[in-house]
């Protein structure tokens, strides 16, 4: 197979088009072209008046070698590289003491799948319900303000990517295309089979759970073992060698293989780490608020006459603006045609985050817009430099959150046309927020410190010289936004077991080695890869030489 990348043609082109692109680019007749797939679609919007498609195309000829040898020199051309995904070992006939991973969020499902899939009977604990019965409790809070903290939009099958737009893709280094199994997997857990090539892919919530619930099925008919509602509050260490969990109920699982895909907002199991010794430190992160937008505006701005194209859906954006004070503000999970969601896994806080369905069709656009920080930034009550300190920072403003929206789990909220002047907000114009339970509308200035709100003032007018209309008036900012990712790191070594502690291997979000869907899939089985290769007794990472990428 011949790959061509960078094949541009109008957005309404004839299917014909792109066959006759394909021979022109291959300088070959019709007859030579055996066949082709398209590997990955994208758009080139950067004209609003003429709006391409493009195209990369995987292939086959008759005679390889010999249009290799005519189009040598020409730029888009090359062999298609192996995708496909080859298992590291296979599980010996003996397993002594099979694999625990501990959370089924993206990293653990893809942690548990390859381990399944190479005959380990991985163990997998998660502290919450399983995926549907979680969806009902989540639902709990945000129609009748009842919060379940084990069960939530952070907590609980599918981790906190279930209730999110269901982006797949990612910034990340592939070299050995693990997103392609990723991907693959998903389909065969019935996502659809378009998510293989759009350039952007994203499944949205509902398909999420069912998709979730596939592959925790694939997992058990090869041997996997699933105990929901499992809260792991200790770990068996003997002289830095993990030997066990040990449960909330006090019982005690033996293991000397732990794979730690908590997530994000695991507070409680980072500082369990912390007290039992386990290297952890503080890592950057950012806060900020949500902003809304009529999906509409979004669509106009960045597509023009072409806007509600069916090719091109509902429009994103991504934006950045270095203001004067230093501070970088950001555009953080766009969630095109969604809502913004009550996303707070402990009791009397307030924390928001934005999610779509599939269809993306809701009335607003939103997206995180918040600032860069670091741990300089965090307090220093627990002494100057405490590895917890950001989990800390988070809680402080989540609580003022809550106090600001009325202290009932109402978000507060302000028209972006008040907080750039400065003066409360007392009533809602053309957007109305689609957070639930509800928006007060506020004075957000308290709810972040001062150099975050100096620097959003500034970034949203400078978002409305990139897409026009960003700063109208009646837009609304709903606070806070403080879980963008991971305020610890639980840093590992070359073979991604932790610093200190043999057989522990921190992985995903959680462990500040990744940052989406996506991305944690990809570091799922990247340690699973490690776990089982440790096990087979062969400690030689496939790809290693680094503990995969530190995202902050």
């Amino acid at each position: 197979m011949l790959r061509l990348t960078n094949v541009q043609l109008p957005l309404d082109h004839p299917e014909a088009d792109l066959s006759a692109a394909i021979l022109a680019r291959l300088q070959i007749p019709a007859e030579d072209l055996l066949g082709y797939t398209v590997f990955r679609r994208g758009y080139d919007a950067r004209k609003r008046s003429a709006i391409n498609l493009v195209y990369t195309i995987d292939a086959s000829v008759r005679d390889e070698a010999l249009v290799l040898a005519r189009v040598q020199g020409i730029p888009n051309i090359a062999i298609s590289p192996d995708t496909s995904y080859k298992f590291v070992t296979n599980a010996p006939a003996q397993l002594p003491l099979r694999p625990v991973v501990i959370g089924f969020g993206p990293c653990g499902i893809f942690a548990a799948l390859i381990l399944a899939q190479m005959g380990f009977r991985p163990i997998i604990l998660e502290r919450g319900k399983v995926v549907r019965e979680r969806t009902k409790d989540t639902w709990g809070l945000w129609r009748k303000r009842e919060l379940h903290p084990e069960s939530n939009v952070q907590f609980g099958e599918g981790g906190a990517g279930t209730f999110s737009d269901g982006k797949l893709h990612s910034q990340i280094k592939d070299p050995k295309h693990y997103s392609r199994k990723v991907l693959t997997e998903f389909v065969k857990a019935h996502a659809p089979e378009e998510i293989l090539f759009v350039s952007k892919p994203h499944i949205g919530t509902f398909r999420l759970v069912k998709m979730v619930e596939a592959m925790r099925e694939t997992i058990t008919s090869l041997g996997g073992e699933f105990r929901f509602e499992t809260k792991v509050t200790d770990f068996d260490i003997d002289h830095g060698k993990m030997r066990g969990v040990v449960l909330e109920s006090g019982e005690r699982i033996a293991a000397d293989h732990v794979v730690l895909a908590v997530g994000h907002s695991a507070r409680d199991t980072f500082q369990m780490l912390y007290d039992r010794g386990v290297y952890v430190e503080a890592k950057p992160f950012s806060i900020g608020f949500r902003a809304e937008h009529p999906q509409s505006l979004i669509d106009r701005a960045r597509f023009g006459k072409f806007a509600g194209h069916p090719l091109l859906g509902a429009a994103d954006y991504k934006l950045v603006h270095h203001a004067k004070n230093g501070r970088s503000v950001y555009s953080f999970c766009m969630c095109p045609g969604g809502t913004v969601v009550a996303a707070t896994s402990e009791p009397e806080r307030v924390v928001t985050n934005g999610m779509s369905q599939y269809s993306r069709n809701e009335r607003n656009a939103n997206s995180g817009i918040v600032v860069g920080i670091t741990p300089d930034d965090y307090p220093t009550d627990r002494g100057p430099g405490h590895p917890l300190a950001g989990i800390d920072f988070q809680r402080e403003l989540e609580s003022r959150a809550y106090v600001l929206g009325g202290r009932n789990y109402d978000a507060p909220g302000q028209l972006v046309g008040d907080f750039i002047a400065g003066i409360p907000s007392s009533a809602l114009g053309s957007v109305q927020p689609s957070y639930k339970p509800g928006v007060h509308l506020t004075d957000l200035s308290p709810s972040l410190p001062d150099y975050a709100i100096e620097a959003i003032r500034e970034a949203l007018p400078a978002f409305d010289r990139q897409i026009k209309g960003y700063a109208m008036r009646d837009a609304v900012l709903t606070g806070v936004e403080t879980r963008t990712s991971s305020p610890v790191r639980v840093r590992r070594q070359e073979n991604f077991q932790s610093m200190n502690t043999v057989g522990l291997f921190p992985a995903g979000e959680g462990a500040g080695y990744a940052g989406g869907i996506l991305s944690a899939a990809v570091d799922g089985i990247k340690v699973a890869e490690a776990v089982a290769l440790s096990i087979a007794g062969n400690t030689d990472v496939r790809g290693g030489g680094h503990a995969g990428e530190l995202l902050y």
